[in-house]
C-alpha cells in the first residue's frame, strides 16, 4: 500500500531526468506531482505516462513554485525532490521504515542528505559533496520560503527536526556547457536579488573570491578526491563564484551612470 505521502516536483525542460526521478518514488508513494512551467521538450508527456499528476504554473521563483507544489498535494506530509535529483533504495527503505509503524512522527520534519553525482557515475561517492535540507515534513508544521531564489523549508517555531540517515542523489550537471549556464542565469538571480534587499558586496571581494572559492571546493568539499575532475569543478565553481561579485559591480556602475 502506498504511503500517505505526497512527491511533488518542480520542473521545465527536464525530459531527460525526471524519469528517474518520479520512477524513484510512484511505485511507494500515495501521489506523485509535477508542476511544470512551460516545458517544450516533452517533460509534460513523459511525466504523465510516469503517472505523475502534471500542473502547469508559470515561473514565479524557486519559493513560491514550491509553494504552490505544496498546495496541490492531497497529503500533509511531504517528499519534495527536484527534477535533477532521485530516492535512493536506501533512501526509499529509511522512508517506507519510518512511516510502517508511524516513526515519522517522531519529527515534525526531516533532513536529507542530498549528494552530487556526475553524468559518469551511477551512485554518489561516498566522499561526494552535499547538504542537508528538510525534504520530509509535515506541511503543518512548515513551508517553503517565498523567497525567489532560495528554496527552503521553514519550520515553525518550537518544531522537532531530525535527520534521515541515507542520501538523495542529485544530478545537477548534465554536462560542463550546461553547469556554466545554469550559474550564470542563476548569478543574474542572485544580483537581482541583492538589489532588491539593499545588499552590497565589499570590492575586495573581487580579489578574494575566486581563490577562496577555489581552495574550498577543492579542498572542503573534497573534489580533490575525483582527481582531474574534481580539479574542473574547483574551477566551476570558484568562476561561479566570482562571477556573482563581478555582476553585482557591475550592477553598481551601471546605477552610478542612470540619473
Amino acid at each position: 500500500m502506498p504511503l500517505p505521502l505526497s512527491v511533488f516536483i518542480i520542473a521545465k525542460d527536464e525530459a531527460d531526468r525526471i524519469g528517474r526521478a518520479i520512477a524513484s518514488v510512484h511505485e511507494w508513494a500515495d501521489e506523485v506531482i509535477v508542476i511544470d512551467s512551460g516545458s517544450t521538450d516533452g517533460t509534460q508527456d513523459i511525466a504523465a505516462e510516469l503517472g505523475a499528476t502534471v500542473i502547469f504554473n508559470p515561473w514565479p521563483g524557486y519559493g513560491p513554485q514550491k509553494r504552490f507544489g505544496e498546495d496541490q498535494c492531497r497529503n500533509d506530509w511531504l517528499l519534495n525532490i527536484d527534477a535533477d535529483e532521485e530516492v535512493t533504495p536506501e533512501l526509499r527503505s529509511e522512508i517506507e521504515a519510518l512511516f510502517a509503524d508511524n516513526q515519522h512522527l517522531k519529527a515534525d520534519n526531516w533532513r536529507i542528505m542530498i549528494r552530487d553525482v556526475f553524468a559518469h557515475e551511477d551512485t554518489p561517492a561516498d566522499w561526494a559533496y552535499g547538504y542537508h535540507q528538510i525534504r520530509l515534513y509535515d506541511r503543518r508544521k512548515g513551508r517553503f520560503s517565498a523567497s525567489t531564489v532560495h528554496d527552503t523549508v521553514r519550520p515553525q517555531t518550537g518544531t522537532r527536526s531530525a535527520d534521515l540517515q541515507h542520501p538523495m542523489a542529485h544530478r545537477s550537471i548534465r554536462s560542463l556547457e550546461f553547469q556554466v549556464g545554469k550559474y550564470n542565469r542563476y548569478s543574474d538571480m542572485q544580483v537581482a536579488d541583492m538589489q532588491a534587499r539593499g545588499r552590497k558586496l565589499p570590492r575586495s571581494r573581487l580579489l578574494s573570491e575566486f581563490p577562496l572559492a577555489f581552495l574550498k571546493a577543492y579542498i572542503i568539499r573534497r573534489y580533490c578526491r575525483y582527481g582531474w575532475w574534481g580539479l574542473v569543478l574547483s574551477v566551476n565553481y570558484a568562476h561561479a563564484r566570482f562571477l556573482r561579485v563581478a555582476k553585482a559591480y557591475e550592477a553598481e556602475l551601471l546605477d552610478k551612470r542612470r540619473p
